[in-house]
């Protein structure tokens, strides 16, 4: 213990606060039920695949009474997919509901994600080992994984495992594949008789895992105030250096939730939407001309500087890249052999000239050869193309550079233009959780214990009206099949948790673009500074720009 810095010995004192309903003793705060839920499509089939856990009815947690919560119980957890601020917490305030419940109950964590489960490798989590962990960062008390129980033999071997150590429940806190996985769990649990239940945590900093019942996934808080501090930082330097304009790639492959949040904290002078970029079909040359246009008005008025900012996921969403991405996984994966024969990127640009459709080659051919050598790089298990390698940052200021330079020589642009990428991901991932998310996340591990101790299955742990103070947060379930739709996935229709995209008719998206014109050719940054511990709860305690707006708070 003496080996660690200032900060994290005062944020391991630090004490989340909870929701009033759960305050009380377990043994005083019973479930209430709602009406039947039901997924928004595609009910029929989900009713068919879930039949024992399909249609449950959303719980809430009120004053009460609930003996059942004294029950010595034995759980699992699983920390699953990639890491997010406060997964520690979700684990803390899951020990300590339980201990709070019956000191005698007991708490398993799985190594390294769901192959622990499988595997039956885990670690009985004691009080010392919790305390040693609280309020920080990082999965690294039991690790995590990516490894989806799907198979019989997996499911085989999680049954045994869960016999073995007389679990009650297991609790997998993840995503929305993680929680998919939960929910089959869950469904095969039941329909087998056997009496582990299986209970979900809505985490993942991209923001996609949400709903009217999940109104955030855990992590986005910290995520975003930590890339927004550095985009911050980097406005700051831009505007007394006065001659860089900065391309900022962030994390968020699927949903532009990420960019948009950093947008709303910092007013760059660009900031990309995927999901206005596919609702629109705009190019790349579109995006391009936009992002030069106004590099040179700003250059107009002197100011040969800026940042954008720039989803992950963003060439998915343009038109012809994505059409580019679907040809090459088809014909890497139908030609693998002969793909994985071919040296150097000469070689492989002839093969793709004789394997790809006219436009697709002339989009290929007209990225330029670093990036382009990335489309052909580093697949994926299942072969496809990896798009989170994609400097899509350097493909952008790359081809602005080109733009500006047919403008310069046509008159249009007599500015100075300079680039610097960068990619803001990992940096966020592991950050100490923010007041916010260590409260929110301890919320839903005590949530996720009254889930179990009152004997419910197939539920996603629900901690609503985020955007008030925590005291008056409620705290409850939903069932995870009223969160789910079908899906193709790998020639299948499967069943999937959603994901939520940015709303274009949302209320953050539209209090962005009313205001990004101004921001645009106005140098008007805002400098949220780093995350902040202590101090006013106006400093320390607020919730997102976003959730506030979708909340009308």
């Amino acid at each position: 213990m003496a080996d660690i810095s200032a900060l994290q010995r005062a944020r391991y004192a630090y004490k989340p606060k909870l929701p009033a309903a759960l305050r009380d003793e377990p043994a005083n705060i019973a479930v209430e039920f709602g009406g039947a839920t039901k997924a928004e499509r595609d009910e029929a089939e989900l009713q068919k695949l879930f039949a024992k856990t399909y249609g449950k009815p959303a719980a809430v947690f009120k004053k009460g009474s609930n003996p059942g919560a004294g029950t010595k119980l034995a759980v699992g957890v699983v920390l699953s997919g990639g890491q997010a601020p406060g997964g520690h917490n979700v684990v803390a305030g899951l020990f300590d509901g339980l201990k709070k419940g019956n000191k005698d109950s007991r708490l398993f964590g799985f190594l390294n994600g769901p192959t622990g489960l499988v595997n039956a490798d885990y670690a009985e989590l004691t009080g010392g080992i919790i305390d040693a962990y609280r309020n920080t960062g990082g999965f690294d008390i039991i690790g995590s994984g990516r490894t989806k129980i799907e198979t019989k033999e997996q499911i085989a071997a999680s049954v045994a495992t869960a016999e073995k150590l007389g679990l009650d429940a297991v609790v997998i806190v993840g995503g929305d594949d993680s929680n998919t996985n939960a929910a089959l769990l869950a469904e095969h649990f039941a329909g087998a008789g056997i009496r582990t239940r299986v209970v979900g945590v809505p985490k993942t900093i991209d923001g996609d895992l949400k709903s009217e019942q999940i109104e955030i996934s855990f992590g986005f808080d910290t995520a975003t105030k930590t890339y927004a501090e550095l985009i911050g930082n980097l406005e700051r330097d831009t505007n007394s250096s006065k001659k860089y304009w900065h391309f900022v790639k962030l994390m968020g492959r699927s949903a532009s939730h990420i960019a948009l949040e950093c947008a709303l904290q910092t007013h760059p002078h660009v900031c990309l939407i995927s999901e206005e970029v596919e609702a629109k079909q705009m190019t790349l040359a579109h995006i391009v001309s936009d992002i030069a246009t106004v590099v040179a008005r700003r250059a107009e008025r002197g100011e040969n500087f800026g940042v954008a900012l720039i989803p992950e996921g963003l060439v998915e969403f343009v038109p012809e890249i994505k059409r580019l991405i679907a040809e090459l996984n088809d014909a890497m994966a139908k030609h693998a052999a002969a793909f994985d024969e071919l040296s150097g990127f000469e070689a492989k640009e002839a093969w793709l000239e004789k394997n790809l459709s006219a436009p697709s080659l002339a989009t290929f051919k007209s990225i330029p050869g670093a990036i382009a050598a990335q489309f052909l790089a580093d697949r994926d298990p299942h072969g496809n193309v990896q798009v989170s390698r994609i400097d899509t940052e350097k493909l952008l200021a790359l081809a602005v550079e080109q733009k500006l330079g047919e403008m310069k020589r046509a008159g249009a642009y007599k500015g100075n233009f300079s680039a610097y990428t960068h990619f803001f991901g990992y940096e966020g991932r592991c950050a100490f959780p923010s007041n916010f998310d260590a409260d929110y996340c301890y919320s839903l591990g005590f949530t996720a214990f009254m889930l179990v101790a009152s004997g419910l299955t197939g539920y996603l742990s629900s901690v609503r009206n985020l955007a008030a103070p925590a005291e008056q947060w409620t705290a409850g379930g939903i069932p995870l099949t009223a969160l789910m739709n079908m899906e193709k996935r790998h020639g299948e229709q499967k069943p999937v948790i959603k994901k939520a995209l940015v709303a274009l008719d949302g209320k953050p998206f539209k209090a962005f673009a009313a205001a990004r014109g101004d921001w645009a050719l106005t140098t008007s940054y805002v400098f949220p500074g780093p995350v902040q511990y202590f101090g006013p709860s106006e400093v320390c305690d607020q919730p997102t720009l976003t959730l506030k707006l979708e909340r009308g708070a």
